[in-house]
């Protein structure tokens, strides 16, 4: 059996976590299916198996050995685990047939398994602020050597030559490979730092909060989001004054990304403008006739003013950010607004009959599809309903609650689901598949649970 030997990949130094916000924690399911990837899909020892045989400048010939090439490389298996406070270790073992003129002037093949062993620091780069690897000291180590020699041959001749050729060939092989892969890697946080589009009212950048930590089980990432208006105005994201964790219970080495009832509900105060609407037909889903008539049933003072039947044009407005609310299970969306209910006329302005203060929540469902994060609601309640003004006489305004949660539901609710396919971005790193995620409502958060397919 081969020996595994280590890789290591060191974290950040510990910082500041910046709530709210949100997390993402890479497991080793995440970190070891995106270090092989990157070692199979860049094709890299294979390449350099076919750069080994060629002459470079600057490069002496080995002594005791022409016509060198390296064929049958194996597919390297790789094992990882973190090294709290410092990074994660990998294994990478693999092995290789060299071919070439000996210094007896006869073919030599010789077959090698070995270990790569390298550090490679998890740093912050200077001028993008990104996450980035950096190796240093990799080494070589030979679990073992076959070669078609003559056994007859003196053996600590053939030892001393198979030592003095490997350790010249092996390093220079296999270590730029490790650089090379980890340029690979790299390249999957490049677009972390680009702004995403929330429809056309803004953008969502994941902006780091802090250098990530590394512990015996994940690497965390704590960003700080920024969320901002087309013209530029930035967003606050409200402090409930409670930290960001995720919770007990997830498999260890999984992974998971948290986003919080703050951050969200900064991304859909976007949409705020969007939520104002002018619904005027006449027939909606399921309810009655939209005119004076079927108002006239739930306030009687409506017939007296109109006592022939008006259209109904009900204008609605959200005059206070949406805000998102999490408990376990559960998760609703306030809004505060103005309902104004108009008598329309033909050739005529609409006649304003009322106008009541509303505030109603709805209960959010979520989803993911093609890497965004979906919303669609149901009304949950009607919390208050108050009158600011009325045209039609004074009433009392609990008369209207049925017809106004009706209105809501059937009326409104599509207007808010359409707004919302709009979808939230998700951070964009490491080619994650947020599509293949279990979705979990905790306090005060939502928590995609990652899977690999």
């Amino acid at each position: 059996m081969l020996r595994i030997l280590c890789l290591a990949l060191c974290g950040l130094l510990t910082g500041m976590r910046a709530d709210p916000g949100a997390l993402l924690r890479l497991g080793m399911d995440i970190m070891n299916h995106e270090v092989q990837r990157a070692m199979e899909e860049s094709h890299i020892l294979e390449k350099m198996a076919a750069e080994a045989g060629k002459k470079r400048p600057g490069v002496k010939p080995i002594k005791g050995l022409s016509n060198m090439k390296v064929k049958d490389v194996i597919t390297p298996v790789i094992t990882l685990n973190f090294l709290p406070g410092v990074g994660i270790f990998q294994c990478v073992a693999t092995g290789m047939t060299i071919t070439g003129k000996s210094f007896t002037g006869a073919n030599m093949e010789i077959i090698v398994v070995l270990n790569i062993t390298a550090t490679n620091r998890f740093l912050q780069d200077e001028e993008t602020g990104l996450p980035m690897f950096k190796s240093e000291g990799c080494e070589i180590i030979l679990v073992s050597v076959k070669t078609n020699l003559p056994s007859n041959m003196l053996p600590k001749v053939i030892n001393k030559f198979l030592n003095s050729t490997l350790h010249k060939v092996l390093p220079g092989l296999m270590c730029p490979a490790i650089d090379a892969v980890l340029v690979y890697v790299n390249k999957r946080w490049a677009s972390l730092n680009d702004p995403m589009p929330l429809g056309r009212m803004g953008t969502v950048k994941y902006a780091l909060a802090s250098t990530p930590t590394t512990t015996a089980s994940h690497v965390q990432v704590d960003f700080s989001p920024l969320v901002q208006q087309q013209m530029g105005k930035t967003i606050p994201l409200t402090n409930s004054g409670e930290a960001l964790e995720f919770p007990e219970g997830y498999a260890e080495g999984s992974s998971q990304l948290l986003l919080s009832a703050a951050f969200l509900t900064a991304e859909l105060a976007l949409l705020q403008k969007s939520l104002d609407v002018k619904i005027q037909d006449k027939m909606i889903g399921e309810l009655p006739p939209q005119n004076t008539e079927t108002l006239a049933g739930f306030l009687p003072e409506v017939a007296e003013v109109y006592p022939k039947p008006k259209p109904l044009v009900t204008q609605i407005r959200i005059n206070k950010s949406p805000k998102v609310t999490m408990t376990s299970g559960k998760s609703l969306l306030h809004l505060h607004g103005t309902l104004e209910m108009f008598a329309a006329q033909r050739g005529k302005r609409p006649v304003s009959l009322f106008l009541l203060e509303v505030h109603f929540n709805l209960r959010i469902r979520y989803s993911v599809h093609e890497n965004w994060l979906q919303m669609a609601t149901s009304l949950n309640r009607l919390l208050s309903l108050s009158r600011r003004s009325s045209e039609v006489g004074d009433f009392n305004e609990k008369e209207l609650i049925n017809f106004i949660t009706d209105y809501l539901q059937e009326a409104y609710i599509p207007v808010v689901n359409d707004v919302l396919q709009v979808a939230l971005p998700l951070p964009n790193l490491l080619a994650i598949n947020y599509d293949l995620a279990e979705l979990d409502i905790v306090e005060n958060a939502l928590i995609l649970d990652l899977k690999q397919a």
